[in-house]
C-alpha cells in the first residue's frame, strides 16, 4: 500500500503499480463495513467498480483511470475542502489488504474506519477472497449511507470514468454503510451506523439468490449458506464444491445403475446431497466473490451433466432390476430431449427480449400484478418445475418406486411446465410491440446452429417480409421430418427425404434476421426436430444398443448447444463457424442420421454409426469448448437470475 500526500501525488503512485495488476483508490476518511469494500474492490467480474469514497479498476480499465486521475490532479487545489485537499491524515496506499478481506500479498487498500475507527482484521483473508489489486489513497471521502458527507475526489474519478463511457459497477449496498464523513459528528454517526448492522449476516443473506424456487428457498438455502461459509473459512473454492457436486451425482447414478432397492434409495439420497452442494457452490461464489472463467464453464455444464447421467443410471438400473428388467432407455432419452428443449425455449425467449425496446404487454402486466400476491409467486414458480422441485421429485420417486414411474412423472411434469411457460411467452410475444435489436437477431441466429446446407438455402432464398415466416417454416420443417420419420419407420428412405425437406425449410427460416415477434421459437423448434428424429429412429429400430447410442449422441449435441448458450450470455458470441460447419449444423446431422438409418438398418450398423458419430462430435465440441473456457478471453458467466433450470 502506498500513500499519496495529496491529489497531485496519485498519478505517480499509480504509475508505480505494474500494469497487469488491479488497483484500488480509497479516500482516507472512509467509514463503512468491511463487506462494503469487499463488494466494491474485489469482485472480478467488472472492469471498474465503486462505492462512496472507494474505487477499483481492473488492468483493462487502468488507462482510462490514469487519464481521469491525471486530469483531476491537474485541476486539484492543494488545500481546502472545496478544492479536494485532505481533511484527515493521508491514507496508506499500495500496502496492507486486511481491511478489504483479501490476501495481503494480492490486494491492498487503505485502513478504513470499519468500527469505531478500527481497521478490518486480517482474519478476513481466510474467507477465500483473492483478487490481485493495489490501492492508492487520495485525500478525500464522502457518504453513501443516506448522508451527503464530504466531497470526495474518488467519487469525482468515478464520475469522470462514467463520462468517458467506461462501465462503472455500483454494487447494491442495502443496509451496509459506505460513508465519507465531513466532520467529527458525522464520523461518529457513521460509526454508529456501522455498529448497528451485522455485515456478516448481510453477507450470508446476500449469498443466496434473491429469486429461486420454493424447494431451494425453504428446504436448501436456510442451511446451505452456512455450508458455504464453512467452505470459505477453510479455503475451499466454488470450483471444488462444484466438482464435489458432480462426483456425488455420478455416484448417485452408479447406485441407481445397480438396479437394487438399496441402490435406488442411496441414489435418491445422494441426488439430494448433490443438489445441496450445487446450491452451495453458487452461494460460496457470492459469499466470497470468487468468480472465474473456469467456474463459469463448470457451472454452465455440470448441472446438465449430472441430471442426464442420472437418467442414464436409472435406465441401466431398470434393465438390471429384479424380475427380468425393464427397457426405459426411450423414456430416459425422451426426458433429456424434453428438458433440453425447455431450456432452449427459456434461453431463446430471454435473448430475444432482454434488450428490446417497447417491451411491454398486457400479459406481462398481469404477471407483474400477480407477483404482488405472495402465494401466487410460489405457485407459479413450482408449476414450471425448476431444478430443485424436479430433482426432489426424481429423488423421492427413485427411492420409493421404479425407474419407469420416475420417468413417467418427470415427462408429464416437464411437459406440463413446458406448455405453461411456452404458452405464456407466446401470448406475451403476440401482445407486445417490442422492437428487437440486431444483437438479439444475431443471438437467435447463433442459437439456431445452422450448418452448410441451411446456409446455402438461406443465400438463395428470397428474404420474406412476413413477421411469421421464420417460425412457420421452422415448424413446418420440424413437423415434416418428425411425422415422416414416425410414419415410415426404421430402414426407409422416406425419413431421409423428409430430412432434406427440413434442411431446405430451415434455410428459409434463417434467410432473414430473426426479429419477428415469434422468431425466438426457431431455435427450440430446430432442437425438437433434430433430437426427436434421433429418438424416433432409435426407438423404432429395435436394434440392440441403438437407444443408449442415441442417448450419447443427443448428449454430445446438447452439450454443444448449452456451450453456445453460455458463450452468448457472456457476450462473446457462438462457437467458431468452422466448428459449426464441421459438425454439420442441426440440419446436416439430421440428414446424416436418417441416411444412416436407411443404409445401415441391418444388424448393428445403425448402433455403430450412432456411437461413432457421438464420439466424433463429443471430441470436436469438447476440445473447442475446453480451449475457449480456459482461455483469458472467456467470460465469467454466473447465473444470478434465479430462472428455473
Amino acid at each position: 500500500m502506498r500513500t499519496a500526500a495529496d491529489a497531485a501525488g496519485v498519478p505517480a503512485e499509480l504509475a508505480a503499480v505494474p500494469a497487469h495488476e488491479r488497483v484500488a483508490l480509497v479516500d482516507p476518511r472512509f467509514v463503512g463495513h468491511v463487506h462494503t469494500l469487499r463488494l466494491a474492490l474485489t469482485d472480478p467480474r467488472f472492469p471498474v467498480a465503486t462505492v462512496r469514497g472507494a474505487l477499483t479498476a481492473q488492468p483493462e480499465a487502468r488507462p482510462a483511470l490514469v487519464r481521469a486521475v491525471t486530469a483531476a490532479a491537474a485541476t486539484a487545489r492543494p488545500s481546502g475542502n472545496e478544492g479536494g485537499a485532505p481533511t484527515a491524515d493521508p491514507a496508506q496506499a499500495l500496502g496492507s489488504a486486511a481491511a478489504v478481506g483479501v490476501h495481503a500479498d494480492a490486494v491492498a487498500s487503505h485502513r478504513p474506519a470499519t468500527r469505531a475507527g478500527a481497521t478490518g482484521g486480517a482474519g478476513h483473508a481466510a474467507d477465500g477472497l483473492a483478487a490481485p489489486s493495489r490501492s492508492v489513497a487520495p485525500a478525500e471521502v464522502t457518504a453513501t449511507h443516506g448522508t451527503a458527507g464530504a466531497h470526495s475526489w474518488v467519487d469525482d474519478l468515478a464520475a469522470a470514468l462514467d463520462a468517458e463511457g467506461v462501465p462503472v459497477h455500483r454494487p447494491e449496498l442495502g443496509v451496509l454503510v459506505a460513508a465519507v464523513p465531513a466532520d467529527t459528528a458525522a464520523r461518529a454517526a457513521a460509526r454508529d451506523a456501522v455498529d448497528a448492522v451485522d455485515d456478516e449476516r448481510v453477507r450470508l443473506r446476500s449469498a443466496v439468490k434473491s429469486r429461486d424456487g420454493f424447494f431451494t428457498t425453504f428446504c436448501i438455502s436456510p442451511y446451505s449458506r452456512y455450508i458455504a461459509r464453512w467452505c470459505a473459512r477453510r479455503g475451499l473454492t466454488p470450483n471444488q464444491v462444484t466438482t464435489a457436486s458432480l462426483l456425488t451425482a455420478l455416484i448417485a447414478a452408479a447406485c441407481a445403475a445397480t438396479g437394487t432397492r438399496p441402490g435406488f434409495v442411496s441414489a435418491g439420497v445422494l441426488l439430494i446431497a448433490s443438489f445441496v452442494l450445487d446450491c452451495t457452490d453458487g452461494q460460496l461464489a457470492r459469499y466470497s466473490l470468487q468468480y472465474s472463467t473456469l467456474g463459469a464453464w463448470l457451472d454452465a455444464t455440470f448441472d446438465r451433466a449430472k441430471e442426464y447421467a442420472y437418467y442414464a443410471g436409472l435406465a441401466l438400473g431398470a434393465a438390471r432390476a429384479d424380475g427380468g428388467g425393464d427397457d426405459v432407455w426411450a423414456l430416459a432419452l425422451g426426458a433429456m430431449v424434453l428438458q433440453t428443449c425447455r431450456h432452449v425455449v427459456d434461453f431463446a425467449f430471454n435473448e430475444a427480449n432482454h434488450d428490446a425496446t417497447g417491451n411491454t404487454s398486457p400479459t406481462a402486466a398481469l404477471s407483474g400484478r400477480l407477483d404482488g400476491v405472495g402465494w401466487t409467486v410460489w405457485v407459479r414458480r413450482m408449476i414450471v418445475l425448476p431444478i430443485g422441485e424436479r430433482w426432489a421429485m426424481i429423488a423421492v420417486l427413485t427411492a420409493l418406486t421404479t425407474p419407469r414411474i420416475t420417468f413417467y412423472a418427470t415427462l408429464i411434469g416437464c411437459a406440463l411446465a413446458a406448455c405453461y411457460t411456452t404458452a405464456g411467452r407466446v401470448l406475451r410475444s403476440l401482445t407486445r410491440r417490442a422492437q428487437r435489436t440486431d444483437r438479439a437477431a444475431r443471438a437467435l441466429a447463433e442459437l439456431a446452429d445452422s450448418g452448410p446446407l441451411a446456409e446455402l438455402v438461406a443465400k438463395a432464398a428470397p428474404r420474406g417480409t412476413s413477421s411469421y415466416l421464420a417460425p412457420f417454416a421452422a415448424a413446418l420443417g420440424a413437423a415434416a421430418v418428425l411425422a415422416g420419420t414416425a410414419a415410415a419407420g426404421f430402414g426407409s428412405w422416406v425419413p431421409a427425404g423428409c430430412a432434406a425437406l427440413y434442411a431446405v425449410l430451415a434455410g428459409v427460416a434463417v434467410a432473414a434476421p430473426l426479429q419477428g415477434p415469434l422468431d425466438w421459437l426457431v431455435p427450440p423448434l430446430f432442437r425438437a426436430a433434430e433430437y426427436g428424429t434421433i429418438l424416433i429412429l432409435a426407438a423404432c429400430s429395435e436394434v440392440n444398443g441403438a437407444l443408449p447410442a442415441a442417448f450419447g449422441l443427443v448428449a454430445a449435441v446438447a452439450y454443444h448447444h448449452y456451450d453456445t448458450v453460455y458463450r452468448i450470455r457472456g457476450g462473446t458470441g457462438a462457437p467458431p463457424r468452422r466448428l459449426v460447419r464441421a459438425i454439420g449444423g442441426h440440419e446436416g446431422r439430421t440428414v446424416v442420421v436418417t441416411a444412416a438409418a436407411a443404409l445401415l438398418h441391418q444388424n448393428q450398423g445403425f448402433t455403430i454409426a450412432l456411437t461413432a458419430l457421438a464420439a466424433v462430435l463429443a471430441l470436436a465440441v469438447l476440445i473447442e469448448s475446453i480451449r475457449f473456457w480456459v482461455s483469458s478471453g472467456a467470460p465469467a458467466v454466473h447465473d444470478e437470475s434465479g430462472e428455473p433450470a
